[in-house]
C-alpha cells in the first residue's frame, strides 16, 4: 500500500463545459513539479476528473496567482475560461469582491463578475495573421482559426490532431473551426493542446474566434457572440492599428462541487 502524503481539498468548477480542479495553495504545500500527479488528477477513470488544474496562489501587488495546468500535467499556457473560473472561486473564498486583478503566465488580467456572469481582461492581440484559408493569432495561447461551412461536419479530433502536430510541430497549437449557421449565430468547437481533443469550451479560442472574424468581415463590430458545445461566451473588443486592445470575456462560471481526495 502506497503511503498517503497529504489529503488534498479540491473544488470543480466548470465555465461552459469547459472545467476544472481548482485548489487553494496560498500555503504552497501542493507539489507543482509532479506533473503525473496532476495528470492523475485530471484523469476522467482514475482521478477526479477535468480539462485542467488551477492553483490560487499569494502574489505581491496582485489579489492572485493563477498557475494552470493541461490535463497532460504540463504548466501551460493563458486558459481564459479558467481563469473566470478562478476569479469565481477567488470571490467564493473572500479573496476578491465584484472585482480583482490577477496575474497569469501571460501577465496581469482584471476581472470583473455581475451574477452569474464574469467578465475577463484578456491580453492585447499586436499581431493577427491573416493566412486566407485561415488565421492565427495570440490571445494568451497560440490559436488557428479555420472558417468552415458547418463546424458540426467535421472530425474534430481527426483534423484538429492533423493541424496541431502537422502544421505546427511539437510545440502545437489550438485548432478551432468557425461557421455561421442558418439564424445567423456563430459556432465555435475547439481541438485544444494539452488535452489533446476537443473541449465543450475554450475561452481563448473564443476570443481568437471573434477578433478573427472581425478580420474576415468587420460589419461584425463588438461584442462578438459564439456558441460553443458548452454554452454562450460573449467577446468583447476594440480594434487598433496594429492589432487589438481593451479584450474581455464574458460568460458563466459555476461551482459544480468540492470535495477531498488522497495523494
Amino acid at each position: 500500500m502506497k503511503p498517503i502524503l497529504m489529503t488534498l481539498t479540491f473544488y470543480k468548477y466548470q465555465g461552459t463545459g469547459n472545467d476544472f480542479i481548482i485548489l487553494d495553495n496560498r500555503s504552497g504545500q501542493f507539489p507543482k513539479n509532479n506533473h503525473n500527479l496532476v495528470a492523475k488528477l485530471c484523469d476522467r477513470k482514475f482521478g477526479i476528473g477535468a480539462d485542467g488544474l488551477m492553483l490560487l496562489e499569494t502574489e505581491t501587488n496582485f489579489d492572485f496567482k493563477m498557475v494552470y495546468f493541461n490535463s497532460d500535467g504540463a504548466q501551460s499556457t493563458m486558459c481564459g475560461n479558467g481563469g473566470r473560473c478562478l476569479a469565481a472561486f477567488a470571490k467564493s473564498i473572500g479573496v476578491i469582491g465584484n472585482e480583482g486583478l490577477f496575474n497569469a503566465v501571460d501577465g496581469s488580467h482584471e476581472v470583473v463578475i455581475k451574477e452569474d456572469q464574469v467578465i475577463l481582461g484578456m491580453k492585447k492581440v499586436d499581431e493577427v495573421q491573416n493566412k486566407g484559408k485561415y488565421i492565427f493569432l495570440d490571445t494568451g495561447s497560440p490559436h488557428h482559426v479555420q472558417f468552415v461551412s458547418d463546424t458540426e461536419k467535421v472530425n474534430i479530433n481527426d483534423q484538429g490532431a492533423k493541424l496541431r502536430y502537422g502544421m505546427y510541430g511539437a510545440q502545437g497549437a489550438n485548432i478551432n473551426f468557425v461557421s455561421l449557421d442558418s439564424t445567423g449565430l456563430h459556432r465555435i468547437r475547439t481541438y485544444e493542446r494539452g488535452v489533446e481533443g476537443e473541449t465543450l469550451s475554450c475561452g481563448t479560442g473564443v476570443t481568437a474566434a471573434a477578433i478573427a472574424i472581425h478580420e474576415q468581415n468587420a460589419e461584425y463590430i463588438s461584442p462578438i457572440s459564439l456558441h460553443t458545445k458548452g454554452g454562450l461566451l460573449k467577446v468583447h473588443f476594440t480594434k487598433v492599428d496594429q492589432g487589438y486592445s481593451k479584450i474581455f470575456l464574458e460568460g458563466p462560471a459555476e461551482f459544480v462541487f468540492k470535495g477531498e481526495i488522497s495523494i
